[in-house]
């Protein structure tokens, strides 16, 4: 009987198999278990904005029950190098691509497609014994720039303590939001350093009185949510203004209008050649039901109107 695995055709077949299987997504092929509402993927998310990503999925699995999609929660340098190193194939930040990130990942035959789906604010925190709760821009960029270090140098009545400013990590978004904010270049003055997350920003503003903590809005937002509210009992959220008239929190009204100082917005990033899960993600995340999650998160939906009420008081 003739060896049919000998034929040249079959042979080709076999090495082409074998190729393929030996490659992670080749030229962008769409696995035959996945879908838009189906499949097995994980996905970087900056962690800013895991209390809101763990409702979205909570959510979105529910609804889709084979669908599986495993957060990693990171610093935004992290997220980003995950993306671009073909780790993952959706992402959550708090930038879009540069230019010379789209060419590379252009050189792979991939096209990066963007997604906003929300408007955050980056909130001051301070320890519930330090009076101060007003703090203009202009003197946290001077606080950057190493001219004020004092509590006392921003009102005669604080502590003469020094301000311990502390961010969520050397790698976050939120240190690269100030250093383009405020035009910074150097390093940040010796009073200022960081820890590992938010949360660990959040506790250590809670022990320490001198502390000047940065956090996503997301952490204090969601008035609802129990993490965010043990967090409210026990830190103060500062009031902020560009001019002495006018300070406000970071709630979500003064977000939608502009009035805070300190807006950024969040996009979902995919590399996808195909409709796969991480687009059947981003397309609920962007879509109705995803973008009231955001309302209720406390943050502002990118794609959904949100109406702003007056109240004025007697």
């Amino acid at each position: 009987m003739k060896n049919i695995s000998s034929h040249p055709f079959v042979l080709a077949m076999t090495l082409f198999a074998l190729l393929v299987a030996s490659c992670r997504n080749p030229m962008g092929v769409q696995p035959l278990d996945e879908a838009p509402t189906r499949g097995n993927i994980r996905i970087s998310v900056d962690e800013s904005f895991q209390l809101l990503m763990d409702t979205q999925l909570y959510t979105f699995q529910s609804l889709y029950v084979n669908a599986k999609i495993a957060a990693s929660y990171k610093p935004e340098a992290d997220v980003l190098a995950d993306f671009m190193n073909d780790s993952v194939r959706t992402v959550v930040l708090t930038r879009d691509l540069t230019k010379e990130e789209k060419e590379h990942l252009l050189t792979q035959k991939f096209v990066a497609r963007t997604t906003k789906v929300a408007h955050d604010a980056l909130a001051l925190i301070v320890n519930t014994e330090n009076p101060d709760t007003l703090l203009l821009d202009s003197q946290l960029a001077d606080i950057f720039r190493g001219k004020i270090s004092k509590w006392k140098q921003l009102s005669p009545k604080s502590a003469d303590k020094t301000i311990n400013v502390v961010f969520d990590n050397n790698k976050s978004g939120n240190v690269r939001y100030f250093r383009e904010k405020f035009a910074l270049t150097g390093n940040f003055p010796s009073n200022c350093f960081a820890v590992n997350s938010n949360d660990e920003v959040i506790n250590y503003v809670k022990n320490n009185p001198s502390a000047l903590g940065i956090i996503s809005v997301n952490w204090i937002s969601d008035t609802q949510d129990s993490i965010s509210e043990k967090f409210l009992e026990v830190v103060r959220v500062v009031e902020v203004g560009t001019n002495t008239l006018n300070y406000c929190k970071p709630y979500q009204g003064y977000i939608a209008e502009g009035s805070y100082p300190f807006c950024r917005d969040v996009y979902m990033i995919g590399r996808e050649t195909f409709s796969g899960l991480g687009s059947g993600f981003t397309s609920f995340v962007a879509g109705d039901q995803g973008q009231r999650i955001i309302l209720k998160s406390g943050l502002i939906p990118a794609t959904m109107p949100v109406r702003l009420i007056e109240v004025k008081k007697d």
